[in-house]
């Protein structure tokens, strides 16, 4: 091949191949970007005071001095409003049946979305969920609310050849001329002094229990949950691996049944997530019984099985990147074939078993389908160490799902989802970050 025709094909190669990790570093930022922005919405945003009275309720959070000037304050914003509503009430009974049936579905509502907005009017029982207890806790979620209240939602079908098109229509036009029209404008003037919104930093969305299926965050039992899941699945694969590797590397012969047990490890790292699942259930939980139903010990067991393969190809290669050199000086000075791996091949290929054990411990902690069926639960408490040989938990992969799919109001806790992702990231890029300081450290002891 003529010298210019190397190059430019060198160079293509080159160009095509910093392409490749440009692309690759934008498509990562368009993923992360959204993640890291709406976790942060959970932590930091505008909280009202139904977010501060709910503080107060539940965990005994915030100064209650302050909390009663600042509900005073908004109960009386707020009094106006609920005029509005009485004196529309009144207005009803002295109308037909008619015209006052015409109104009653709007009126319903009216006040079906001031509840939602400022939590039970007065008089009203008390409702048993506590999300119904209180009115909306972050400010952006109110401005939406504010929105309902003002317009109603209609859709136009007047083009058959087009998908019908949304528009508003204002709510009060509904209500000109009666005593309910001037509620519309009070509220949207005066949202502010009966909310109180304030720059809030939640940090007790990581630290505090769920309520009400995770409506206003609290995500310590799932975090607690991944550390276990992940910690335990390590504990039990990472010593089995490293085993199987210095059988596979210093002990077993080049036969048949070798061939088939490197051709059924490769195998099994190939095999999809949720037949490990199905395999723990039936083999840990429903066979030998390691607990009555889901429990971490069931669920970690089964995270082992399922890492197992990676750990045993890593330890492999690193124990074979160790120069033969040094087990024929060790073997040559009259050192023992046991002795030789572990004074010498072992510590030598560390840093590379520790760099297979970092990237099973992410997939172990980020893995959900074989946790759905062995240990994971929708929502739980915290447990203690003495717990997991007999309790499920929570888990941060589980419950996102959960909360995106298949929770009731997946629409309104938007937040709390990428807050759980984001604490996902963080949990995985700190365990390997700890992982890789622990091999750095490794390799310089070796250095000497």
């Amino acid at each position: 091949m003529e010298l210019g025709t190397r190059k430019i094909l060198d160079r293509s190669f080159t160009a095509v191949g910093v392409t490749s990790i440009v692309l690759m570093a934008l498509a990562l930022l368009v993923v992360i970007v959204p993640i890291f922005r709406g976790g942060i919405a959970a932590l930091y945003f505008d909280g009202t005071i139904e977010h501060r009275k709910l503080q107060y309720d539940q965990f005994g959070k915030g100064d209650p001095d302050e909390l009663s000037v600042q509900i005073a304050e908004t109960d009386r914003h707020r009094s106006e409003a609920y005029r509005f509503l009485d004196a529309f009430e009144r207005e009803m009974e002295g109308m037909d049946a008619e015209t006052a049936g015409n109104y009653r579905p709007g009126f319903r509502k009216v006040k079906e979305i001031l509840t939602h907005l400022l939590g039970p009017l007065p008089g009203e029982q008390e409702p048993i969920l506590l999300r119904f207890q209180y009115g909306r806790t972050r400010w952006e979620k109110a401005e939406e609310t504010l929105h309902d209240l003002l317009f109603v939602t209609k859709w136009d079908y007047s083009n058959p050849s087009e998908m019908a098109k949304e528009y508003f229509v204002p709510r009060s036009d509904e209500f000109a001329g009666t005593a309910l029209a001037g509620l519309f404008p009070y509220v949207e003037d005066n949202l502010r002094n009966m909310l109180l919104p304030e720059p809030t930093f939640y940090w007790g969305f990581i630290t505090n229990k769920s309520l009400d299926a995770h409506i206003f965050g609290g995500i310590w039992a799932e975090i607690q949950g991944t550390f276990f899941l992940a910690v335990g699945a390590m504990l039990f694969a990472f010593p089995l691996g490293v085993i199987a590797a210095i059988y596979f590397t210093e002990y077993a012969k080049d036969n048949f049944f070798t061939s088939m047990l490197r051709s059924a490890n490769s195998t099994l790292a190939g095999v999809p997530s949720i037949v490990f699942g199905l395999f723990g259930l039936a083999f840990f939980i429903n066979t030998i019984k390691v607990s009555e139903s889901k429990s971490v010990l069931a669920g970690s067991l089964t995270l082992a099985i399922m890492i197992l393969p990676t750990i045993i190809r890593a330890a492999e290669e690193a124990i074979l990147s160790v120069p033969k050199t040094y087990k024929e000086a060790s073997l040559g000075l009259g050192s023992t074939k046991w002795r030789t791996i572990m004074t010498v091949i072992l510590p030598a290929a560390l840093p590379g078993i520790i760099t297979g054990g970092i990237i099973s411990l992410g997939r172990a902690a980020g893995e959900t389908a074989p946790i759905i069926f062995t240990a994971a639960v929708s929502v739980g408490a915290t447990i203690g160490i003495a717990d997991v040989f007999t309790s499920p938990t929570p888990a941060l992969s589980w419950n996102i799902y959960n909360l995106a799919s298949e929770h009731e109001a997946a629409n309104e806790i938007r937040h709390v989802q990428y807050g759980m992702v984001l604490a996902l990231i963080s949990i995985v890029l700190l365990l390997n970050l700890s992982a890789i300081l622990l091999r750095a450290r490794i390799s310089k002891k070796l250095k000497g």
